[in-house]
């Protein structure tokens, strides 16, 4: 009978296995082993490089860390890059056994033999020690791992950058054709939902479910107590002055500075002191000073929320983009966004920056955030993005419309909202009377008297 495949068969009868033929072949099925669990160990390298990892690449200034920022910079080029080299190498390795199998045991073979050689030997060669020994070994060593792949990676990034941006222009049809099947909301139809599905509920729950929805949206900027309202003191205190400043403050937590509040050392916790209260003026209290938590003006109060619940802190000072200390935000604010003013023995109950005359009349400390502006009036807490600029409190706002510090008795016009400046010091605004003209809302009238 004929042979149905004569050109197999004469493929077989020429690469008949011999010691030199195995060997070779083994080794190139090892380099390609090598080569799968390193392209595997770089996906789980790249992408589990921290924040903290970045910094410390950009600082070591080597051509491996510029690349390794680079190729971080297109994720979704850096993941395509690596499926398909790391297919192609599995490919290959499959490719390769098979080969070596029919030279070895005939073009014939099948049964025992297969499931032996190809699906149970391959499979475990592929997955464990191409799979998951580099990832376990990657995971722990990202750093190292992902500066040595770098080159190779940004290489072949380059020579299969054509199959790449056909995969992700397939990607990204697919997610946007899902999108449009999704439902996505905004924080505006979200409010308008509570709305409608709490009238029944007290107006305590209600607020309650706006500030869970709304909480996400804050940054801690819009939540922190300014500089100006920050209580700290000087390491040059002794302990007797320390002491006098705790007892009038009423904190647990007090921020610890160095010359100027923009040089903060840490914070000194009040427990800590108790074990030394009769100790003389010249005990070393800074001895008992804890490490500080620094956070950005724009950082996320819902991330900053998951920080305190995993570093196990109450406070952090908020810097801004030159390193100075912007302010102060405390778990307590957090919460406070959510379930509303907390008051302790500690605090005055009476509104301070809030005075209601009437319906529609209204007077505010000019140091009172917009956030809590917004919140006192029921107002949408985007109702001043356009004109407030940088500035997070009302008087912020009032110099932002009106460009220069306003006097006594100037009235400041915006939409439906008279603005009258009430009291002002050389510096800032310090009182405002704010009255709603109902129903007169003009988004083009601004102008200052």
């Amino acid at each position: 009978m004929d042979d149905p495949y004569p050109s197999w068969s004469l493929l077989a009868q020429i690469t008949q296995p011999s010691i030199g033929y195995l060997i070779i072949n083994g080794l190139f099925f090892l380099l390609l082993l090598l080569s799968s669990a390193l392209v595997s160990g770089s996906e789980v390298a790249f992408f589990s490089l921290s924040n903290e990892d970045l910094d410390e690449i950009a600082e070591g200034e080597t051509q491996s860390g510029s690349l390794v920022i680079k190729l971080l910079h297109s994720p979704k080029q850096l993941l395509s890059t690596i499926l398909i080299l790391n297919n192609l190498i599995n490919i290959a390795i499959v490719t390769l056994t098979t080969f070596v199998s029919w030279s070895i045991f005939g073009m014939n073979a099948t049964g025992i033999v297969v499931i032996l050689v190809q699906t149970i030997g391959v499979t475990f060669a592929i997955v464990f020690l191409g799979e998951i020994v580099p990832k376990v070994y990657a995971n722990k060593a990202k750093v190292g791992f992902s500066l040595i792949m770098a080159p190779t990676i940004n290489f072949f990034s380059t020579i299969l950058k054509p199959i790449s941006l056909l995969l992700m222009f397939t990607s990204n049809l697919i997610e946007r054709r899902i999108e449009k099947k999704g439902v996505s909301l905004s924080v505006d139809e979200l409010n308008q939902a509570l709305e409608l599905t709490t009238e029944d509920a007290a107006d305590e729950e209600k607020d309650i479910l706006k500030g869970i929805v709304n909480f996400g949206t804050l940054t801690v900027k819009q939540v922190m107590k300014s500089r100006m309202e920050i209580t700290a003191i000087d390491t040059e205190m002794d302990f007797h002055e320390l002491m006098d400043k705790i007892n009038k403050s009423g904190y647990s937590r007090i921020p610890v500075f160095e010359e100027t509040i923009d040089n903060i050392e840490g914070v000194l916790y009040i427990k800590d002191l108790l074990p030394f209260i009769d100790r003389d003026e010249n005990f070393n209290w800074k001895e008992l000073i804890r490490k500080s938590f620094f956070v950005p003006e724009n950082k996320k109060v819902d991330t900053l929320l998951k920080d305190f619940q995993q570093k196990r802190v109450h406070m952090a000072i908020v810097v801004d983009e030159y390193g100075g200390t912007s302010g102060l935000v405390t778990l307590e604010d957090l919460i406070e966004e959510i379930i509303g003013e907390i008051n302790d023995e500690f605090d005055d109950t009476d509104d301070i920056f809030f005075q209601e005359i009437d319906s529609n009349t209204f007077i505010f400390e000019g140091k009172v955030s917009l956030n809590d502006f917004c919140k006192k009036l029921e107002l949408d807490s985007q109702v001043f993005d356009d004109v407030k600029g940088e500035s997070e409190s009302l008087g912020g706002l009032l110099l932002e419309i009106n460009s220069k510090l306003p006097k006594n008795g100037t009235k400041i016009q915006f939409d439906e909202f008279e603005f009258t400046i009430l009291a002002v010091d050389a510096r800032k605004i310090k009182k405002v009377k704010v009255h709603i003209h109902s129903g007169q809302k003009d988004d083009s009238q601004l102008f200052t008297d």
